[in-house]
């Protein structure tokens, strides 16, 4: 048996050493695509990493408040502010699509603001019958004031409720610390009586917050990829079947002493050896090449192991998918057309070109019917979350039961023709 299996695999590699043009293609055209996608996608997955939006800031308050939360907007991740335009000129910039947003501090906002308070905390003393701090003015409540928010009309409406969650969120602080300093200056006393936060936020991360859980553009491309170069070997693997049929050996094989099924573990085995070198090409770039592109580097370290078993079981629903479509076809015009449609495809739906994150929910759950959609949340569940065999034992199991599948649908298909 396994001297048959020695003969038949040897087979697969004189076949494929016939077409030795086809072979590299095979093995280059995956790290072109990987190079140039992973080029295009990285400025958009840096955005989603949290690279900061450039957006428009016109203090005409130029006091505390302002001053506040102009601090706040630039020590955080997610704004960069430009402050070269006047307001006329901002709202221009971004109804034209210059800039997303502008935010627009209107005059006195600081001094309407604590006259506005001292005037309440005034009253409040007041009603309860307690002396008003003799060194303190009678303070005059003043009109509201608004802070000017100009957002592109293209821009989502989860983006225009953050900024104005955010915004609002630093507003209340500093009107709260303003007004316990206020009761402060009335009552006369030198306890701090400013509130300080009770509750806080505190993120937890599966691998201790090292590394974020979305991917950037390496973690997502390196594994997309391998998977759309592992699942095109179904167009070559489809044609060598079609051949074996016009050239008659597939009817010496069927009347050979060795089951058909041998054959078929040859040709498994013959490629699985190709998609391992192509999945170690794509490393290699990730490792050592995308550093010296200004781009990520991908991290494996100890993770290969693991990598390579996701690997070898996205190779399997590869092959048997391959194995089917070269049984049901007649013709290589038949067998290649349709096995690149489909790869290409699968990939589309499977989140290889988009992430899945980002596509519409509808499509999110077509994904989870893509085999390279498990192979990819495989990938995924390594490379961010390192999880082991166990965690991701679902998607191995649907990716052996792919092949399973394929190859018994071929089996079943190949006797039924034989017997007519």
């Amino acid at each position: 048996m396994l001297y048959k299996l020695w003969r038949s695999f040897i087979k697969e590699i004189q076949l494929l050493k016939r077409d030795s043009g086809g072979i590299v293609i095979i093995f280059l055209m995956p790290l072109l695509l990987i190079i140039t996608i992973t080029l295009i996608q990285d400025s958009t997955f840096k955005n989603l990493e949290g690279s900061k939006i450039p957006i428009i800031f016109i203090d005409n308050d130029k006091s505390e408040v302002s001053k506040v939360i102009k601090k706040e907007l630039e020590t955080s991740k997610t704004f960069e502010l430009v402050t070269d335009y006047n307001e006329k000129s901002a709202e221009k910039a971004v109804f034209t699509g210059d800039y997303q947003m502008a935010i627009v501090i209107p005059e006195n906002l600081t001094k309407d603001l604590n006259s506005n308070i001292d005037s309440k905390v005034q009253t409040v003393v007041s009603s309860f019958g307690l002396e008003i701090d003799s060194t303190a003015t009678k303070a005059v409540a003043s009109k509201t004031k608004d802070i000017h928010l100009y957002f592109d009309p293209a821009t989502n409406a989860g983006f225009k409720n953050s900024v104005m969650n955010a915004i609002n969120k630093m507003v209340f602080e500093i009107e709260n610390k303003k007004i316990y300093k206020a009761f402060q200056d009335q009552l006369g006393t030198t306890e701090d009586l400013e509130n300080k936060s009770l509750i806080t936020f505190k993120e937890i991360t599966p691998n201790k917050g090292k590394e974020e859980l979305m991917p950037n553009s390496v973690q997502h491309n390196v594994p997309a990829w391998a998977l759309f170069a592992i699942f095109f070997i179904v167009v070559p693997l489809s044609i060598n079947l079609v051949k074996e049929k016009s050239q008659g050996t597939s009817v010496r094989v069927r009347v050979s002493p060795t089951p058909y099924y041998i054959h078929i573990l040859g040709k498994t085995f013959t490629y699985l050896i190709i998609c391992v070198i192509q999945f170690l090409l794509m490393v290699a770039v990730g490792i050592w090449l995308f550093p010296l592109m200004d781009l990520p580097q991908f991290n494996v370290t100890g993770k290969m192991f693991h990598l390579l078993i996701v690997t070898l079981f996205a190779g399997l629903a590869a092959i048997g998918f391959g194995v089917l479509i070269g049984t049901v076809s007649d013709t290589q015009e038949q067998s290649a057309p349709f096995g690149a449609t489909s790869v290409v495809v699968l990939a589309a739906i499977g989140g290889i070109w988009v992430p899945v994150f980002l596509m519409p929910e509808f499509m999110q759950k077509i994904a989870a019917f893509s085999p390279m959609n498990w192979g990819l949340n495989a990938y995924y569940d390594i490379i961010l979350r390192n999880s082991g065999i166990g965690e991701i034992a679902k998607e191995l199991i649907f990716l052996f039961l792919f092949y399973v599948a394929m190859v018994a649908i071929s089996l079943f298909y190949e006797r039924k023709q034989n017997a007519v």
